[in-house]
């Protein structure tokens, strides 16, 4: 059943990245658009009129606690993993909880110190792990599937497991569905990290490109998206088919002694510590590449948020740092709060995987709303058609100026009509990226349902019958962000938050007729 999982979860997110990358070009205008707060962002943009200043809101909160919530999930993460490392070569090493606090720690100190002293590599960084996560892939694959002994096909395609004690196959299923879509959150990151921009500041620092304008952003947005998704994706189902065919002992991989069934399928495979080490080892060095890219972009998160003044002490947290450029106050912030979060894993790891479960939940919420919206508007036929324009340095430039500037009039005529309202409304058109017609609204419906599908069994505990021990409380936990930040936008929030920062920088060049970079 696994294999079928991860086949239902690759469609159905290709689906949903799609949907996601559609949204992108549509709100970038010629040349520039600034979209580093993404989901709120383009929620903004999409939603009516009276709804876009706290629709939008809601939404910044959401994502960025949940970039927070995947930070300390990954960091704590490799640490455990590392635990389950020392168990393997040392089975008399005793696991103590705050162990895995303490390397947690050290995970995020190493992500602060490559986001911030050595920032301006990051670029070479993030190519040289590219290269690892190709080479590591390969590195591990190999081994296995040389070393294991093979299972046969009937173990893979055909046999499923409850391991939960549902009353049904189809709901441990459903409740076992959500354990691998947490590994296709993200699919935001690209957004995120596409550039930060303050006053006669602009981010020299690279995670997919860390401008406040990437080159044809509105084709290489999108693309990055979606590539991501396909690569990781064919690389991931690859990976399990692997190891599901050299499984072995399914009851001594579920209940090893390190904690990690991957683990111990590496160590029956090679037989032998020192190889599933080396292959775990991989893994924990691709996880922890993987933390240095969290904290970028959960950085880059609050930061725009904070910018936009949608949190508390925003003058404090949207500063940036004159010599490097790098927002440093919102980079603490987003690794103190893992950090702490850490500190309920020492007491009950439960609690702490509860409060976590943002990471999922709150992302999917943050995909739904601009999905939605998006369906709404392109059935009710709010979205222009795409006008193409050539790049940099083409012959036709010209033509594209005057486009361009056309586009400029028309922006001006929508917002000065508009002048009145909170957040005024933006010219939509349809960018590079879209599937047109019919086909396209059933692509967004259905990245719409399948969002609903993960939320919803995404509250649900994981066995039966549950207890307070094992009960899942993301439901709570996410409520409780949804009506924070409702309160704190009606006491606080109204009258300080006005909608994302580009909005006004789109009002200014507008009503001068014409297109600018900014």
């Amino acid at each position: 059943m696994s294999v079928y999982m991860v086949i239902a979860e690759m469609a159905s997110m290709y689906e949903t990245a799609y949907s996601l990358r559609q949204i992108v070009p549509v709100l970038i205008l010629p040349r520039s658009a600034p979209i580093a707060g993404g989901q709120y962002f383009w929620v903004s943009m999409l939603a009516p009129k009276g709804y876009k200043r706290f629709a939008s809101y809601i939404t910044g909160w959401l994502t960025s606690l949940a970039w927070v919530a995947v930070l300390a999930t990954g960091s704590i993460f490799v640490g455990t993993i590392i635990q389950g490392l020392i168990i393997l070569n040392n089975p008399s090493y005793e696991s103590q909880a705050w162990h895995g606090t303490m390397l947690c720690w050290a995970v995020i100190t190493v992500a602060v110190f490559i986001n911030t002293v050595v920032s301006g590599l990051l670029p070479i960084i993030e190519g040289l792990i590219l290269v690892f996560h190709v080479l590591g892939f390969v590195a591990v694959l190999i081994p296995l599937l040389y070393l294991s002994p093979h299972g046969s096909s009937a173990s893979v395609f055909q046999t499923s497991l409850n391991e939960g004690g549902w009353p049904t196959q189809g709901i441990s299923y459903c409740v076992g569905f959500i354990g691998n879509v947490a590994t296709f959150v993200g699919a935001d990151a690209a957004v995120h990290v596409n550039g930060i921009r303050v006053p006669r500041l602009i981010f020299t620092t690279d995670f997919a490109q860390m401008s406040e304008e990437i080159d044809n952003a509105a084709v290489n947005v999108p693309r990055a998206i979606f590539t991501t998704m396909l690569l990781n994706g064919s690389t991931g189902f690859a990976m399990i088919l692997a190891v599901l065919f050299c499984l072995g002992d399914v009851d001594a991989v579920i209940n090893t002694p390190t904690g990690f069934p991957f683990i111990q399928v590496f160590s029956d495979g090679t037989r032998s510590k020192a190889g599933a080490t080396v292959m775990a080892s991989l893994v924990v060095g691709l996880l922890w590449c993987a933390v240095i890219g969290f904290l970028a972009t959960a950085s880059r998160m609050m930061w725009s948020f904070a910018r936009d003044r949608g949190v508390p002490f925003h003058q404090y947290i949207s500063k940036v740092e004159p010599r490097t450029h790098i927002p440093m106050v919102a980079v603490a912030l987003v690794t103190t709060l893992p950090c702490l979060l850490a500190l309920i894993y020492i007491g009950s790891s439960t609690v702490f995987e509860d409060v976590v479960s943002m990471s999922t939940s709150g992302l999917y919420a943050s995909y739904f709303i601009p999905c939605s919206l998006l369906l709404w508007r392109r059935t009710t036929g709010q979205i222009r058609p795409h006008l193409s324009a050539p790049s940099e340095g083409d012959e036709t430039d010209g033509q594209h100026t005057a486009a361009a500037q056309a586009i400029g009039i028309s922006i001006s005529e929508d917002i000065i009509a508009a002048a009145d309202s909170d957040v005024a409304q933006p010219l939509l058109m349809w960018g590079p990226w879209r599937i047109p017609g019919v086909l396209g609204i059933i692509n967004n419906a259905f990245a719409c349902l399948y969002i609903l599908f993960v939320l919803f069994w995404s509250f649900w505990p994981p066995k039966t019958p549950a207890t307070p021990e094992n009960m899942n409380y993301s439901v709570l936990v996410t409520g409780c962000v949804v009506l924070f930040s409702i309160v704190y936008y009606f006491v606080f929030g109204k009258s300080q938050y006005m909608g994302p920062l580009i909005e006004h920088q789109v009002r200014g060049f507008a009503r001068k007729g014409s297109v600018e970079r900014f």
